[in-house]
């Protein structure tokens, strides 16, 4: 899909998608693209600028540098223990595994139960890194 700025013969500038280059061209010739606002057929790309999209990958604002900083530190100081959270944070509550900075991941009720249980955890404001695109 490919997004042009047009502008009729009378002045008006509109945005429109087309699924190429070409198929704007073969409408454009037949004559079947028209003004939003007016109806006139002769139509033609304005100037635009280019629609650049920043690197997603890289934090972007404060509150970004913040969380990216955050989910850095609990990864270089806790091990992922993945779906096996809830029974490895109850087996260390419980005193049957060694105490350890864990993150994992677990179900809403199973986390409730943790802590209606007295087991000390917490939401992380981030997904596992194999949760992610």
């Amino acid at each position: 899909m490919i997004r042009y700025s047009l502008k009729c013969r009378q002045g008006h500038v509109f945005d429109s998608w087309f699924a190429s280059a070409g198929a704007f061209d073969a409408l454009q010739a037949s004559g079947h693209l028209a003004c939003a606002e007016c109806g006139e057929t002769q139509v033609e790309k304005a100037i635009m600028a280019p629609a650049l999209r920043p690197d997603l990958s890289a934090p972007v604002t404060e509150r970004e540098k913040a969380l990216a900083a955050l989910r850095e530190r609990i990864e270089k100081t806790s091990e992922y223990v993945g779906m096996n959270f809830v029974t490895e944070a109850r087996r260390m509550h419980e005193g049957d595994a060694p105490e350890r900075a864990i993150h994992g991941v677990a179900r809403l009720e199973d986390a409730k139960k943790l802590v209606e249980d007295g087991v000390p955890v917490a939401p992380l404001p981030f997904l596992p890194r194999d949760r992610t695109n």
